[in-house]
């Protein structure tokens, strides 16, 4: 039984190996085959003369914009790598023409709400600052990079929205006299826009008896102050 299994393994071999040989021989390839380098991730220059030394022609067949590879980087190549190629055939390079390059929107003095949108459909991906500043609440006080910079997409910008200004406590102004209370405004950036004499006795003369925002009430910079001064006669300056 044995000896029938193998004269019939032996036979089939034979048999194999007479049919491939004699009746359906395998074809030779003919002419000189080469075998296709990898020149991926290469220059195409670089890459053009690496499939020459072997004597093969590269050829750039298409290029197209890449968010990370460089100017001139092959991104693909036909034959792929490992494939046989005759001698002066063709190898089709793939080529990144660079990623997108785009000047940064000038946004600033315009509202975040309609900034964002703008920045947004030109490629960037945006981030939010904020910080006191005069512009009113909401506008867009400093983007960087800065407005008009080239760069290369995708980018991030850094955009700075106002917060408005800060606000400053009315100091308490009354007994001071008002030559003294007028320093004391300017100095926190408040404007003595009235001045309203009040007939007073005694120690009272001369200094402030009234004033309006009260004390401790937060205004903006800038922000008007009226006061009372006591005198002898009633009266008021603007």
């Amino acid at each position: 039984m044995l000896s029938g299994i193998v004269l019939l393994l032996v036979g089939t071999g034979v048999g194999y190996g007479f049919s491939t040989k004699v009746w359906f021989p395998i074809p030779e390839l003919e002419g000189d085959f080469l075998e296709v380098t990898s020149v991926r991730h290469t220059d195409y220059k670089e890459a053009i003369e690496e499939v020459a030394s072997i004597g093969l022609y590269g050829v750039v067949a298409d290029s197209f914009r890449h968010p990370t590879a460089v100017y001139g980087q092959v991104l693909g190549q036909n034959p792929l790598p490992g494939q046989l190629s005759s001698l002066g055939d063709t190898v089709e390079l793939t080529v990144s023409l660079g990623p997108i390059r785009r000047a940064v929107p000038d946004v600033t003095r315009i509202d975040f709400a309609a900034a964002r949108p703008v920045l947004e459909s030109s490629g960037f991906a945006v981030i939010i600052d904020s910080l006191e500043a005069e512009l009113p609440l909401g506008q867009v006080v400093e983007i960087l990079p800065e407005p008009g910079t080239e760069v290369d997409l995708p980018m991030e910008v850094r955009v700075a929205v106002s917060k408005g200004p800060s606000l400053v406590a009315m100091p308490l102004l009354l007994g001071v006299q008002q030559e003294r209370g007028e320093e004391i405004l300017d100095s926190l950036g408040l404007v003595v826009e009235e001045i309203t004499s009040r007939f007073r006795f005694g120690r009272d003369q001369g200094r402030i008896v009234d004033q309006r925002p009260q004390a401790d009430s937060l205004v903006p910079p800038g922000s008007s102050v009226s006061i009372v001064v006591g005198r002898r006669s009633s009266g008021s300056r603007n």
